[in-house]
């Protein structure tokens, strides 16, 4: 989920805690505990951090470790011990606790999106993704903006989170059956495809559409039922060639190729430079793929530039790449 949900989400876990005795009947322990599940609620999205260096490390490494079993065992230990620090009277076990549920419920969350988590690690690096919920869901982020209302103009806390949740989770469960219903019409739009890939968008019943077949790609979106097929690619493998050899040593279509479980390729040449070009189908956007990885390569195959991104306008990827220098 986005950051502004992750933190509602802490706030509203911090009003459920007081469902907890010791953190109700004890101010201090309930001030620790606040803190505790909103920084939790925050703490394994800190691998944003490394936007800094380059996207190639962002996209192979965020929501990786930093939501992995080891992290969610080490980060409410971590935020324990540093706000005992700060506040030593609180219930040390009650705040681990409910720090521990909202750091597990951060990841647990992540699950949901078409992104995922590396959850599993480090029994296993496969990508987790159920792909039923947007990045950002307005109906979530709602819910707990007038949960959160509701008790700030003197509603029962607890009550109003175990409204909130029992809603929420009713909306996961509608979220799954509509996933169900278009996932069976595209098949039945495409009996012969081999992969069926579909993402949540802001918009309650429109989802991303991207079709694998044995000949062919097709990208479209899904009204509820209804499936817009907008491209059509002839389906072709990669070439194995000296130049797409040199061009996979690069880091960021290695990161790319790492993300994206479909897309297509491209191979031009300007003047002494070749230009390979990785793109995204799964998120087209005003007949755009701005998901993109590229690489540039001189005529002895040396990698002169390269990016993978977002990029909406082809001048943009120009000045990124710093073009043909």
């Amino acid at each position: 989920m986005d950051t502004g949900t992750h933190i509602v989400m802490g706030i509203a876990l911090g009003g459920l805690a007081l469902i907890d005795p010791v953190v109700a009947d004890n101010p201090v322990t309930a001030t620790a505990v606040v803190a505790g599940v909103i920084v939790g609620s925050l703490s394994p999205d800190v691998d944003t951090v490394l936007k800094l260096r380059n996207n190639a490390v962002y996209i192979r490494h965020h929501r990786g470790i930093t939501h992995s079993i080891p992290a969610v065992l080490l980060w409410p230990l971590a935020i324990t011990g540093l706000i005992h620090l700060i506040i030593p009277e609180a219930n040390l076990l009650h705040l681990w606790l409910w720090t521990f549920l909202a750091v597990f419920l951060h990841v647990f969350v992540d699950i949901f999106n078409s992104y995922g988590t590396q959850a599993l690690r480090p029994f296993s690096s496969k990508w987790v993704a159920l792909g039923v919920i947007n990045t950002f869901d307005p109906t979530i982020f709602g819910l707990h903006v007038v949960a959160l209302l509701f008790w700030a103009f003197g509603a029962d806390p607890v009550i109003t989170m175990l409204i909130l949740y029992s809603i929420i989770f009713l909306y996961y469960l509608l979220r799954f059956a509509i996933l169900k219903a278009v996932r069976h019409a595209v098949k039945n739009t495409f009996p012969n495809s081999e992969e069926i890939i579909l993402a949540p968008t802001i918009r309650f019943f429109q989802w991303r559409v991207a079709v694998l077949t044995k000949t062919h790609h097709f990208v479209g979106r899904a009204y509820g039922r209804s499936i817009n097929i907008y491209d059509k690619f002839d389906r072709k493998t990669i070439p194995d060639s000296p130049l797409i050899k040199a061009a996979l040593k690069d880091k960021n279509l290695q990161a790319f190729i790492s993300f994206s479980p479909i897309y297509r390729w491209e191979i031009t040449k300007h003047e002494h430079v070749h230009e390979v070009r990785l793109i995204d189908l799964r998120y087209r956007s005003n007949d755009y793929y701005p998901f993109v990885a590229v690489v540039h390569l001189n005529e002895n195959l040396e990698i002169l530039n390269s990016y993978t991104g977002w990029i909406f306008s082809e001048d943009k990827l120009h000045k990124k790449l710093d073009f043909l220098s």
